[in-house]
This record gives C-alpha cells, structure tokens and sequence, in this order.
C-alpha cells in the first residue's frame, strides 16, 4: 500500500488482546512496508476471533447445578459422571476452558493435540493428555483412541460425555477397522495427500476405514447422552466431515469411498487390506456406519462453536477499521493451490489497473482450504505454493501483496503458516540468485520464502479454522 498509512487513532498492535501478537506476524515485506503493521493487524484479529478458550465459554456455561450447551440445558444434579473428551488442534485450549467452567463436576477426560508439552504434563490432574500423529495418524494416534475408548467403555444413561471437536482430529484419533492396520491407513493416507484430494474425499474413506469416525464416538459414549462443541476447519463447515464427524451422523456410503479411489486412479496401490475391507462393505458384510435419523443420535447434539467465517468477519472488521475498503469474496475457495494464487493475483492487479471490484486502500478477503498435487519433491505447503505462484501475477506492482495463513500456524509439514508475496518478491529473488520457477515446480516454496525472510512463523496458534488468504493493495 504504497504511500498509505493506517488512521493514526488505530491502536491496531494492541486490539482486542490478540492471541497472536502482531509482531509475531510480520514478514520481510511487511516490516518493510509502512502498511505492514496494519496488514499483520487484520491477520491477529483473524486468529483472535477463532480462539478457542473464547469459542467454548460463548458456548457453555454454569447455572448452579444447570449446565447449559448453546441453547440445551443438562442438570448436573442427575449426572453420575461427567467425562471429557477433546481432540484436535485446538483441544487443549477448548479442554482447559470446558473444566475450569465444570469445575468439580468433572470427573475424568482424555485430550488428543498435535503439539504441545510430553504427553507425561497434564493441564488438568483429572485429563490424560496425548500428543499424536498429523497429517497422517502414527502409533500414538492409536494409543489416544484406546484411551478414549477405554474412557467410555462403561458408561450409562445416567452419564454426560461432552465432546470437544476440532481439525486435525481425524489423524489424531485412529482406532482402524478390524483388518486394517495402522501402516495400512498411513499409506492411504500419504496417497491422498499427496494425489491433491479433498479433505471431504479424504475423510469418507476414513470414516469406512475407522471405529471412531463417521458416528464412531458417539456409538463408544452410547448410552450416554454427548453433547459434542465444534470448531470447524472445513469449507463451509459440514459437520460430518470435521475431523470425520465422531458424533454426527454420516451419509456416505462403502460405495462413496469406493469410487473416491477410482476418481483419483488409487486402487492400484491402494493396501490389499484396505480393499478388502472396503469389498466387505461393499457387500454388506461389513456393517455401514450409522445414519442420519439412527436412534443412536437421538441423545447427541452437535453445535457448531467457531469457523472460518467468523474468522474471516473479525479480518474484515480490523481492516475497515484500519481504514481499508475491503471484500469477503468467499469463504468457500477450494482447488490447486497454485491456481488460487495465480487468480487472487489478477485480482491484485484488477484493484491496481481499474480499483475494481473495490478501491484501493484495498483489502480482499478469502477463506477455504486449497490442496497441492505433489509433482517434485520439495519442502512446503498449500499456502506457501499459493503465495509463490501469486508471485508471478504481482510482478512489477507496487504496494501490492497476497498473503496466505493457515489459521492453526502449521502449513503442511513445515513450521511456516503461510507467506507473504508482493510485486517485488520475484525481483528481490534474482538478486538472490534463486528460481521461483524452479522451485514451483518442484513444490518448494519453503525454502523459497525462508531465504527472502517472507515466510509467516508465528508458531502453533492453538486453534483451527481452515485458511484465510488476503490480498492487500495500497492507494
């Protein structure tokens, strides 16, 4: 934003305590710019709305003996037991706040997170704490899922299990299908990831191939009554498909995931105990997960606590108050990552050549989830190829960047969350003797951005609502 500064009244470092403090997100670019501040400003409101200790105390809260779930109330004075279960990126956040807010009513939980302290602290002395495998599920991912079974082996209607869900959890939380070994779904899981499919296409095989997804947990907590908050890391937030809806019915079939692996040519080196399992249930002999309408959910309430959308709202607000004219375009973007880039990247130049679709001081705002086709064997991530193939459309622009963040700080299997591409970043690369080309093709955007100092590091944020990409022009 070349020549334009923030209002000089905006308190933008210090808004609204953000969760992730700005300088925690500047870049390269955006420390060199006189906008940067309030670029990296917009990216800590962002991750400030989709806190999750915020997420879970809108969303549950005391009344004496009363325990109130959104809008559903549950009287704790009938309650033998109540357990915890809480897994994903964000479960040690939504777990601390759920137990400080049950208090002595807890009884007992088990905790499922990506990254954190040795799997031996504990953040409450009545939760077992696991640190497990993602993307794709390891040993530990199977130890956590025993733990939450033998956690639920016992219970009655007498019993509340409140389930706090959040991305990451299908990886997680791994309980395979008998016959299918854990090798068996890490191999899967690897083909997928790396043949560019959809984390809905992922995730119905994963509910076929798995005792806790696709209703699985909630089948465990039966007969007891869950009442499950969520925080979604999916594009438009279909909550069978957040971290293979544990507790929610699901509507794919064995045939669904079948076809998945003919649509993205994968049979071939798909592990024969997969297929066989798959066949099973293609004929029947293995029973489908349960459905919508099943009477198993008739004591399950799934509410929806948090999203990219709200995320992506609480962006757009610090933008217009830094004094941006900004755009929401969507919150549904999916694709090639490098495609996505290469179109927000017209948009930036659009906003330049005719300050359409909004004027400059511009601020573009979109949400979704973009996947890579592994074609080289590089170091990086979907919003890292992102920014890098945008780079070429912003060539030669002045006050002009795209920056693309993964809301929970890890974008792929880097400790980068995203980067930051402006119209001098190919320029500022010759100098520096690298190939933007070359390190497109080979997927590696990592070491790319990490040498311009234009990666964004500001570490695990704790929460999970998918990405939000934005594309910043000056006036």
């Amino acid at each position: 934003m070349a020549g334009w500064l923030p209002p000089a009244t905006t308190q933008i470092e210090h808004r609204d305590d953000p969760v992730i403090p700005v300088k925690h997100l500047l870049t390269h670019t955006l420390r060199e710019a006189p906008w940067g501040a309030a670029a990296a400003g917009v990216l800590a409101a962002a991750l400030t709305a989709a806190d999750p200790d915020a997420a879970v105390r809108r969303y549950l809260r005391r009344e004496g003996a009363m325990l109130h779930v959104g809008d559903q109330a549950y009287n704790l004075a009938g309650v033998r037991r109540v357990l915890l279960v809480s897994i994903g990126k964000a479960g040690r956040a939504m777990a601390t706040a759920a137990a400080d807010l049950l208090g002595a009513e807890l009884q007992r939980g088990v905790v499922v997170v990506k990254d954190g302290p040795p799997a031996t602290s504990v953040i409450d002395p009545r939760l077992e704490l696991h640190i497990a495998g993602h993307p794709v599920p390891d040993a530990s991912s199977v130890i956590a899922a025993q733990a939450v079974a033998d956690l639920l082996a016992d219970t009655t209607p007498a019993d509340l299990v409140l389930a706090l869900i959040s991305g990451g959890g299908s990886a997680l939380l791994s309980l395979p299908a008998p016959g299918v070994t854990l090798a068996d779904l890490q191999e899967l899981t690897r083909a997928l990831l790396a043949c560019g499919a959809t984390i809905g296409a992922i995730n119905t095989l994963r509910k076929h191939l798995d005792q806790v997804k696709g209703g699985g947990l909630a089948r465990l907590a039966a007969p007891a009554p869950i009442a499950t908050l969520i925080l979604s890391d999916v594009v438009g937030s279909p909550l069978d498909v957040i971290a293979s809806g544990p507790t929610v019915p699901d509507a794919s079939s064995f045939s669904d995931a079948w076809a998945i692996l003919e649509r993205y040519d994968l049979l071939a080196q798909t592990p024969q105990a997969i297929r066989t399992h798959l066949e099973a249930g293609l004929r029947g002999a293995v029973a489908e997960t349960p459905k919508p309408g099943a009477a198993l959910f008739q004591q399950v309430q799934n509410l929806l606590i948090g999203s990219n959308v709200q995320a992506a709202q609480a962006a757009q607000a610090a933008a217009q108050a830094a004094g941006m004219h900004t755009m929401l375009l969507t919150t549904f973007l999916e694709g090639e990552a490098r495609v996505a880039g290469q179109f927000l990247a017209a948009i930036a130049r659009e906003i330049v050549t005719s300050g359409n679709p909004i004027p400059a001081p511009a601020c573009i705002i979109v949400g979704g989830e973009t996947t890579v086709t592994l074609r080289g064997l590089g170091r990086g991530g979907r919003n890292q190829e992102l920014a890098l193939a945008a780079a070429f459309g912003l060539s030669g622009l002045e006050g002009v960047a795209i920056v693309a963040l993964a809301t929970d700080g890890g974008d792929g299997p880097t400790d980068a969350a995203g980067a930051v591409a402006s119209g001098a970043t190919l320029a500022r690369a010759n100098l520096a003797g690298l190939d933007a080309a070359a390190h497109l093709a080979a997927n590696d955007a990592y070491p790319f951005f990490a040498a311009l100092g234009d990666l964004l590091l500001p570490g695990p944020t704790g929460t999970n609502v998918n990405d939000l990409m934005f594309v910043f022009v000056g006036g």
